[in-house]
Order: structure tokens, then C-alpha cells, then sequence
């Protein structure tokens, strides 16, 4: 694993921290790497049921690492296409692990790393982060990150920050929807905890089905085929196991089975 990754599990909790302070946790080959496969390894094991996303210092991430950068000015298309496919990857990976992330974003968060927070499920912010899409103002575009920025902040939020690179405020990505909650620094884990107890004390399966029901719905035209796939969604869960057991210790006034792993 990637010495620029710190990776730490505690009971069923997963924490991936970018550990490069000194460079405002920027990314690149490696970086990208490293969360790729930190992704896809705690997709695969049974006993994680959350994972938070953090950072070291005082920046969450302030995109593409400047060596990276000055090494992709000489690529070929053909180096560019296959670089950008790297993080396409990653970003996609994180969209759809099975597991319920977190962003725990402790401060500032421009251009790629937008994509990271973008990504996670929930995005917990300090009140003194600042956001920028900043891409124009160097002659790019953020394409690779788009398809998630958009689903987090809206296409009529990406319209104005897209094409201006404005910062805005934690308080203004809280408005458009980027992030969930802003507090104060010294709340910010009290709050990435609450989610947690909130995630870990629910059925997995169910939180995992919920999830997908999320990305196989939204914005989807409402049609006689999405009806039906969730009638056969809500059909299968309660015939579960896990959606039994949740029925029943409901009904006798009960601790769920789940709790007791």
C-alpha cells in the first residue's frame, strides 16, 4: 500500500487518511493507486461496514500533485488517456463500493479533490474549509470528476463554479448540497461519529441494497420498469434474512441480530 495512504481499522469501521501534509494532500499515480486498491480490499471484508475518507493538515486535498502535473505537460494523448482512465477508475471504485463512506474533511478542497469528496456518501465539513473548482483558471476542464461533482452539487451549482473557479465557503457547499454538515473543528469528529453509529447500528444488507437503490434511481425517468424493479427490490429485502430478523425484532420490542456481531 501506498506510504502516502494510512489505512486503520477499528471494529467495523475503515479509515483511509492521505498522509502527504506538506503538499496540501495532493495526488498522483501513487496516490491514485493506493486508493484504488484500499477501496476495492475494505469493499471485500465482511466485518467493515463503514469507511471514512480523511487528511492530514491543513488541507483535505488540493488536487493533482504540481510534479505530477509537470510529468503529464509531456504525455501523448495515447500517456493522457490511459492517466485520466487511472483516476476515472478510482473515482468510480469509491462511487460504488458496497460500503457507506464518509468524507471527513477537516480543510481546504480544490479541483480533483473535489472528486474525492464528491464520491463519498456523506461529506462532513469544518466551517473554515474553503471549495474551488479551479480547472479553468490553468486551461483544463474537470472532466474525470464531473459525473460526481454534478450528482453532489447539482448541475445548476456546476454551471456557475465550473466556469467561474470561484471559492466558495463551507457554508456555500452546504447550501448547494456538496456537503451534509458544517461544524466547528473541534465537533468535526463528534459529528463523523454520530453517522457512524447511525450506519453501523442498521441492517448491512439493507444499507448496502439502499445504497445501490440510490444509484439505480435517481434522476431516472419514473417508467413501468423502475416501478417494477422496485417492487422486486422492497419484494426481495423483506424476504431477506437480515429483513426478516429486522421485521421481527421490531415487533418483539428487541435488539436486531446485526447488533450482536
Amino acid at each position: 500500500m501506498s506510504q502516502a495512504l494510512r489505512i486503520e481499522t477499528s471494529g467495523t469501521v475503515a479509515r483511509i487518511t492521505l498522509c502527504r501534509p506538506e503538499i496540501r494532500n495532493a495526488f498522483n499515480d501513487e496516490v491514485i493507486a493506493g486508493l484504488t486498491a484500499a477501496f476495492v480490499e475494505l469493499s471485500a471484508q465482511d466485518a467493515v461496514r463503514a469507511i471514512v475518507l480523511a487528511s492530514e493538515g491543513p488541507a483535505f486535498c488540493a488536487g493533482a500533485d504540481l510534479n505530477w502535473m509537470r510529468r503529464m505537460a509531456d504525455y501523448t494523448r495515447e500517456e493522457n488517456l490511459a492517466d485520466a482512465a487511472k483516476l476515472a477508475e478510482m473515482l468510480r471504485v469509491m462511487y460504488e463500493c458496497p460500503k457507506p463512506t464518509i468524507a471527513r474533511v477537516q480543510g481546504d478542497v480544490y479541483a480533483g479533490g473535489m472528486g474525492l469528496v464528491a464520491a463519498c456518501d456523506m461529506a462532513v465539513s469544518v466551517d473554515s474549509a474553503n471549495y474551488c473548482l479551479s480547472e479553468v483558471k490553468l486551461g483544463l476542464i474537470p472532466a474525470t470528476i464531473s459525473p460526481y461533482v454534478i450528482r453532489a452539487m447539482g448541475a445548476r451549482a456546476a454551471h456557475r463554479y465550473f466556469l467561474t473557479a470561484e471559492r466558495f465557503s463551507a457554508q456555500e457547499a452546504h447550501r448547494i448540497g456538496f456537503v451534509h454538515e458544517v461544524v466547528a473543528a473541534d465537533a468535526l469528529d463528534a459529528k463523523v461519529d454520530e453517522l457512524l453509529k447511525a450506519l453501523t447500528s442498521a441492517s448491512p444488507n439493507a444499507v448496502r441494497a439502499c445504497k445501490q437503490l440510490v444509484h439505480d434511481v435517481a434522476e431516472r425517468e419514473i417508467s413501468d420498469s423502475l416501478i417494477a424493479s422496485t417492487v422486486a427490490g422492497i419484494a426481495d429485502i423483506r424476504a431477506s434474512e437480515e429483513g426478516r430478523e429486522g421485521v421481527m425484532s421490531f415487533l418483539q420490542k428487541r435488539k436486531p441480530a446485526w447488533l450482536d456481531r
